[in-house]
């Protein structure tokens, strides 16, 4: 039976129920818990479509062999767990915000910390935000999901001397106007490293090569190269590794309905082989200490 720690409505640990490896999955875009004082403007349908929906229940299986796996249970366009707190749109705000903004791209696309915008480009609120409000979220979700996930790294990295970290996400299979890629189909699978720099190449590498071994198509920094959970917790000099994997869609579900389809089982079972095969190689990995 696996062992769970959860704060109500804001994060879930799913300790391993085999011996302790040296990894953690984290899946930070796919809680369907919306808070009451989400006041969206859209239709829930439309708001739903930022979810990473069914991302943490197709890893479930990764704590049978060892891993731990952290699941955020609330939605990300109330706030978003993969964006700095710095990555806040001012436009969003009927107030002075009084720490620092610095805007990146996803902040100027109206999904920053707190998305302004919903999918379809459609606003998000039919008012503008309080700061009082936006540190409410920040103090509620935001820092207990960071936390969950900082420590079950560092309790990992403690006890083997390493610490390997995939940070689990899906994506549309066409980009939108939006994106990076508008127009373009995407790969099955696209692994994130920023460019290398949040873990060991091999362990991109090996999983890479691990899913076109069962049939997918793989690419790598394109058009996702990781955000800030990969780039906060990803040290390859300190033996911490972090890849982001983002999953397309159409592989497992209808996107506008959210429904699993026939494909959802076989991907399950690949992803359990993903995370044993991945296992091996962490046992095999010599670590730093």
């Amino acid at each position: 039976m696996t062992r769970v720690v959860e704060i109500p409505g804001v994060v879930r640990r799913h300790r391993p129920r085999t011996p302790a490896i040296a990894l953690v999955l984290d899946s930070p875009h796919s809680g369907e818990s919306y808070p009451g004082d989400f006041d969206h403007a859209p239709p829930r349908a439309l708001v739903r479509q930022a979810e990473d929906t069914h991302v943490a229940r197709l890893w479930r299986h990764a704590p049978a062999v060892g891993a731990t796996l952290i699941e955020a249970l609330f939605p990300r366009a109330y706030i978003d767990a993969n964006r700095s707190l710095a990555d806040l749109d001012p436009e969003l705000l009927s107030d002075r915000w009084p720490e620092p903004i610095v805007l990146s791209r996803k902040t100027t696309q109206g999904i920053g910390l707190v998305w302004r915008l919903a999918r379809d480009g459609t606003p998000m609120y039919g008012r503008k935000l309080a700061s009082t409000e936006v540190r409410a979220r920040i103090d509620r979700y935001w820092r207990p999901y960071h936390a969950a996930v900082a420590e079950a790294l560092d309790e990992v990295h403690r006890t083997h001397g390493a610490a390997w970290h995939l940070n689990c996400h899906s994506m549309p299979a066409i980009g939108d106007a939006r994106s990076d890629d508008p127009g373009r189909e995407r790969a099955d699978f696209v692994l994130g490293d920023r460019d290398g720099s949040t873990c060991d190449p091999r362990f991109t590498a090996f999983v890479a090569a691990t899913l076109r071994g069962l049939g997918y198509r793989v690419a790598v920094n394109d058009p996702y190269k990781g955000v800030e959970l990969v780039r906060a917790h990803g040290h390859p000099s300190e033996d911490r590794h972090s890849l982001q994997v983002e999953i397309k869609r159409t592989l497992y579900m209808d996107e506008a309905t959210l429904e699993p389809h026939g494909g959802y089982a076989r991907l399950e079972r690949d992803l359990a082989h993903l995370v044993e095969s991945i296992a091996g190689f962490i046992a095999s990995a010599p670590a730093r200490r």
